[in-house]
């Protein structure tokens, strides 16, 4: 089994920051892409960042200069700096993989349990 774990949320003050960390485990496995999603309570789960094995990212409009997201694929980890925190930016943040569990296997999308993040003074 294939298992994603988010670690890094915590509370922080506006104009704060925070790195989030996602950790893929599992027996063996390929990543082709990964992302950062974000959901408050009564909202739409939705895209934060995204980041493909070529290295390509993408932002929300929202979040567009103040995070940055990265892989190491050697660590099988995925990493999102949040810079600039807005009260906007409170919400649970979930790890997404789209991967395969074995060589020539379909590709699916996994998720991680979620970590919250609270931008407040």
């Amino acid at each position: 089994q294939v298992q994603l774990v988010e670690s890094g949320g915590g509370l922080v003050q506006p104009g704060g920051s925070l790195r989030l960390s996602c950790a893929a485990s599992g027996s063996s496995f390929r990543i082709a892409g990964m992302g950062w999603y974000r959901q408050a309570p009564g909202k739409q789960r939705d895209l934060v960042a995204s980041i493909i094995s070529g290295g390509s990212t993408n932002y929300a409009s929202s979040v567009k200069g103040r995070f940055t997201i990265s892989r190491d694929d050697a660590k099988n980890t995925m990493s999102l700096q949040m810079n600039s925190l807005k009260p906007e930016d409170t919400a649970g943040y979930y790890c997404n993989a789209y991967l395969a569990t074995e060589y020539g296997s379909p590709y699916s999308d996994y998720w991680g349990q979620g970590t919250q993040v609270t931008v407040s003074s």
